[in-house]
C-alpha cells in the first residue's frame, strides 16, 4: 500500500468519526430556568447563542406586591417523552408551567403545593410527576387537563424523580432526608428506601445503559452510585464543595460522567468503571449549576448560575469551547433535539438581564478556610449584592461592608454558612470618591459583629 492510498484510508476514517461525532441540529435547544428574572432562555446549539427568553414573571425584586400574578424562582425544568412539551417549575409561586417546544407559548399551568422542585413525564408521557420539596409527596399531573390526579406519599422534601425507560420503576432523591425513594410506577407507590450518606440531594441522573443511577449531593459534595436492579449503593465519591448536578457522556467509546461543582467553578470527569477516577477538571464561569448533554455526546451544556449564561464544553477536548449569555441565575438546564424549526425565535422576547459581576471572599491571612463570594447584578435603578459566605463562626452575626459603608448584616447557621441579598444604590459606593479615607472604592469587607469597618479586622475580604 503506497502513502496516497493511507492517506486516503486515513481520511475516509476521519470522516467516519466526524459524521458518528455530529455536532447539534440547528432544529435543537437548550433550555436553562433562571431563577431571578424568572425567564426561561432559550439557545441554539447549533450557533451557539440565545435566541431569546420566555418571560413568566418579573425580575426580582420586583415580584413582593400582593397583586403580582407572574411566576417566582423559576427553578426546575422537564420534557415530555417526544419533546413537544417542556414543563417549568416555580417553587416561590408553587407552579408547574407547560410550554409548547415548537412556538414557545404557554398552554397550561398547574399550582402544586408548597415549594416543589423539579417534574417529569413518565416514560409512556401520560403523567407528570412534580417532587413537592417543601412537603413529603410527589403531585401527579394529567398533562393534558393539566389537572392533579393524585399524589404519592414520599421521604419529607422529595428533590427530584426520574424513571427507567419500560416505565416500571421511578427513582426519588430527597432534600430532607438521607434516602431515595424507588417507586412502583403503576401502583404509584413507594417500594424500597435506599440509604445514601447524606439527606441534601437536588438532583439525580443513570447512566446510559440504565444500570445504575447517580446522584448529587450538594451538602456534603459528594456523588452517590446506586444499582438500578439490586437497589444497592456501590459507590461514593467525593466531588467537591456545592456539587449540583451531572450528566454523562461517550467519548471514544467510554461513558463519563461530569459533575458541576459550583464551589470551585469546575466540571469534574470520572470515568464509570467500578472504581469511578478523576480524569479531568474543566474551568467554568461563576457557580455552574445545571448541565445536560447533547444527544450525539458533542457537547454538554452546563448553566452557570453566578454567570448568567451557559457555558459549552467539547467533551473530546474536556474544554470549554464557547460562552452563550442568558438569563439571571440558572438553575436546571436539558437539551431537547429536534424541537423546533432553524433560527425559529417565536414568541420569544429580548434578553432582560445584563451580566452579573462576581467577587470572591477570601481570609485576609488566610489561615483560616473560611471564604465566600459576592455577586453584583444590576436590576434597573438599582442593584442587587448576593453575598454568601462558609465555614464563619455558627450563630453568629456578620456586617457585609461595601466602599466603607455598611450595606447588611448576615447570621450564619449551625455550620458556619449564610447567605443574603442587600438591594440598593450598590454603583453609587465604588465611584472612587465613595469610600471613606484610607478605604477603597468597591472594597467588601465582611465584619464579624458590630465591629468597625476596617480591612485589618476583616473576617473576609474581595
Amino acid at each position: 500500500m503506497n502513502t496516497i492510498e493511507r492517506l486516503a484510508i486515513a481520511a475516509g476514517a476521519l470522516a467516519v468519526a466526524q459524521a458518528a461525532m455530529a455536532l447539534p441540529a440547528a432544529s435543537d435547544r437548550v433550555y436553562t430556568a433562571d431563577q431571578n428574572t424568572n425567564t426561561i432562555s432559550v439557545f441554539d446549539p447549533a450557533g451557539n447563542r440565545l435566541l431569546g427568553q420566555i418571560v413568566l414573571g418579573n425580575q426580582r425584586p420586583d415580584v413582593l406586591s400582593p397583586l403580582y400574578r407572574g411566576e417566582i424562582n423559576v427553578h426546575g425544568l422537564g420534557f415530555s417523552p417526544d419533546h413537544k412539551t417542556l414543563i417549568a417549575v416555580s417553587n416561590g409561586s408553587n407552579s408547574v408551567t407547560f410550554i409548547d417546544t415548537a412556538t414557545n407559548k404557554v398552554k397550561g399551568k398547574t399550582y402544586v403545593g408548597r415549594s416543589p422542585h423539579e417534574g417529569f413525564f413518565t416514560a409512556d408521557g401520560k403523567e407528570v410527576w412534580v417532587v413537592v420539596r417543601g412537603e413529603d409527596y410527589i403531585s401527579v399531573i394529567d398533562p393534558h387537563t393539566f389537572r392533579e390526579t393524585r399524589r404519592i406519599p414520599t421521604a419529607v422534601g422529595p428533590g427530584m424523580v426520574q424513571f427507567l425507560p419500560d416505565g416500571k420503576l421511578a427513582f426519588v432523591v430527597s432534600s430532607f432526608t438521607p434516602e431515595v425513594d424507588v417507586i412502583d410506577v403503576k401502583a404509584h407507590k413507594v417500594i424500597k428506601r435506599i440509604a445514601v450518606v447524606s439527606p441534601f440531594s437536588p438532583f439525580l441522573q443513570f447512566t446510559p445503559d440504565y444500570r445504575e443511577m447517580w446522584m448529587t449531593h450538594k451538602d456534603v459534595g459528594k456523588v452517590t452510585r446506586i444499582d438500578t436492579h439490586t437497589f444497592q449503593v456501590t459507590g461514593v465519591i467525593d466531588t467537591g464543595f456545592i456539587t449540583n448536578h451531572l450528566a454523562f457522556a461517550r467519548v471514544g467509546g467510554k461513558t463519563y460522567a461530569y459533575v458541576t461543582v459550583g464551589g470551585e467553578n469546575v466540571v469534574k470527569v470520572y470515568t464509570t468503571d467500578k472504581d469511578a477516577t478523576l480524569v479531568a477538571t474543566i474551568p467554568t464561569g461563576a457557580l455552574p449549576h445545571g448541565i445536560w448533554t447533547a444527544d450525539d455526546s458533542s457537547r454538554v451544556y452546563v448553566g452557570l448560575e453566578n454567570g448568567d449564561g451557559v457555558d459549552v464544553i467539547d467533551p473530546a477536548a474536556n474544554k470549554v469551547v464557547a460562552h452563550m449569555p442568558g438569563g439571571q441565575a440558572p438553575q436546571a438546564l436539558v437539551y431537547l433535539s429536534h424541537v423546533a424549526a432553524p433560527g425559529s425565535a417565536d414568541n420569544l422576547g429580548p434578553r432582560v438581564n445584563q451580566d452579573a459581576v462576581n467577587i470572591p471572599l477570601a481570609a485576609r491571612d488566610g489561615a483560616t478556610t473560611a471564604r465566600g463570594f459576592v455577586v453584583a447584578r444590576q436590576l434597573g435603578v438599582v442593584d442587587a449584592l448576593e453575598v454568601n459566605v462558609f465555614k464563619l463562626k455558627p450563630a453568629t452575626q456578620y456586617g457585609v461592608v461595601l466602599g466603607g459603608q455598611p450595606v447588611g448584616t448576615l447570621r450564619t447557621d449551625a455550620k458556619g454558612n449564610a447567605n443574603g441579598t442587600m438591594i440598593g444604590p450598590v454603583r453609587s459606593f465604588t465611584r472612587p470618591d465613595a469610600a471613606p479615607a484610607g478605604q477603597a472604592a468597591g472594597k467588601i469587607l465582611i465584619m464579624e459583629g458590630d465591629a468597625a469597618p476596617s480591612p485589618a479586622t476583616a473576617v473576609l475580604a474581595g
